[in-house]
């Protein structure tokens, strides 16, 4: 997709502000809008600041259906409301924070350029602790936030341990979901938790594997277990007390002592990532795979990796999740504009828009019970393709432990298990 040019360069942009702040001085304007925070409790008052405004959004850029739908909504954005969008497409997040930090170490604490930033994890938790934030909390002041599904979704108020506190706006989600091929595995053997996975794998010896730590996909397994067998699961929101580190994981590691002999090619390999296990489920080596996007397996089917009768199931009590957010930079120049932008994605129609797998196939954070008939239509309508589970059948979501405790069981597991090839 062809990038569209900036209408108003980064140059111009402070030129102007610097006009405004001399002329201010001078007592013959007003004070710059961008140096008042806009209330989102006040809506009408940011609809108003927000008419004339290009926010500048930066994005993951990596790929072209969600890079369509930012280009949709912005259509829609200029339309009903005034405001311009426009993507600055990112490699990796953590650019755009270097930007908002540099631009406090120069001094820029207006007119930033950076109105928007696509962030969870990390890059939340390194801009919430260095004050990079527009503050206070504005997320939960939004219109549609009375739309979001904060009972059934942690994750919604936390984000990987790190509490939100409205500094950010949920956009969408992700959640561990399980794949076998209904051609081979009946429905009514498949297993409800952690557990009646080790018993699964002893009544199907080598058709379960996990990609090997430090894969993404791996990992998220081993944080699976962890927060199913654990005894405690509040200690999963601090950082490893290495004291108790041994006896605090011992569930964990005899669960993949008794799993690990049990699984394809007896443990002594893994697939090295979830593409390989996804081939290895095509291929009839594996029966049991997992992903942490519900749609991927109807997607698989679509694309021909993955045979029409490959269904979803995840467990009942819960698989391992987190959210994906909006925040707004603390000295971002069209502050009303990204609180405009924030909450126009997070309504029904842009959420059940960004759901459809046609579209982009990305979960909503949306409770679909709190919708009105003609909202809960827009789901309802959707196609979420033959091996998609619908959002209600997604089961309650499980946090995501302190970013500490991966490293140091991604550093246990190599030691104990980490022969494969």
């Amino acid at each position: 997709m062809a990038s569209v040019p900036f209408e108003q360069p980064w140059e111009i942009r402070l030129r102007k502000f610097a006009l405004s702040v001399a002329l201010l001085a001078l007592g013959t304007i007003a004070a710059p809008a961008d140096v008042m925070k806009p209330d989102p409790r006040e809506w009408d008052d940011v609809l108003e600041k927000a008419r004339g405004e290009t926010v500048y959004f930066n994005a993951w850029g990596g790929s072209q259906n969600i890079n369509a739908y930012i280009e949709w909504a912005g259509e829609e954005l200029k339309e009903r409301f005034g405001v311009t969008l426009r993507q600055v497409k990112l490699e990796d997040t953590a650019s755009a924070v270097a930007t908002v930090i540099a631009e406090k170490a120069a001094g820029r604490e207006t007119s930033g350029s950076i109105d928007l930033i696509w962030i969870n994890g990390e890059n939340f938790a390194a801009m919430k602790s260095q004050g990079l934030l527009m503050s206070p909390g504005w997320a939960e002041d939004l219109p549609n936030w009375s739309y979001v599904d904060v009972e059934s979704k942690p994750t919604i108020r936390t984000d990987f341990t790190i509490p939100v506190e409205g500094l950010e706006s949920p956009w969408g989600m992700a959640k561990l979901v399980f794949f076998y091929d209904s051609a081979r595995t009946a429905v009514e053997t498949l297993p409800q938790n952690a557990d009646g996975l080790l018993e699964w794998a002893k009544a199907n010896p080598g058709r379960f594997s996990y990609p090997q730590p430090p894969d993404f996909i791996g990992s998220s397994f081993l944080k699976q277990v962890l927060i199913e067998k654990i005894g405690n699961r509040a200690l999963l929101q601090k950082p490893v007390d290495e004291a108790a580190f041994a006896e605090v994981t011992k569930p964990l590691f005899d669960y993949l002592d008794a799993l690990n002999p049990l699984m394809w090619r007896s443990g002594r390999a893994y697939p090295q990532n979830y593409p390989a296990m996804k081939q290895l489920l095509a291929d009839s080596e594996l029966d049991v795979v997992f992903a942490f996007n519900p749609a991927e397996a109807s997607s698989a089917i679509a694309s021909g990796e993955l045979p029409a009768t490959v269904r979803s199931f995840t467990f009942p009590g819960g698989t391992l999740a987190n959210t994906h957010f909006l925040a707004i930079p603390y000295n971002a120049t069209a502050k009303a504009g990204a609180l405009v932008t924030a909450n126009f994605l997070l309504s029904p129609e842009a959420q059940a828009r960004k759901q459809d797998p046609a579209i982009w196939g990305d979960p909503t954070v949306l409770a679909l019970g709190k919708l009105g008939a003609e909202d809960r239509a827009r789901f309802d309508a959707i196609d979420l393709g033959v091996a998609t589970l619908r959002p209600d059948e997604l089961g309650p979501a499980l946090d995501e432990p302190h970013p500490n405790w991966m490293e140091r069981i991604e550093t246990e597991w190599k030691r104990r298990y980490g022969v494969g090839n």
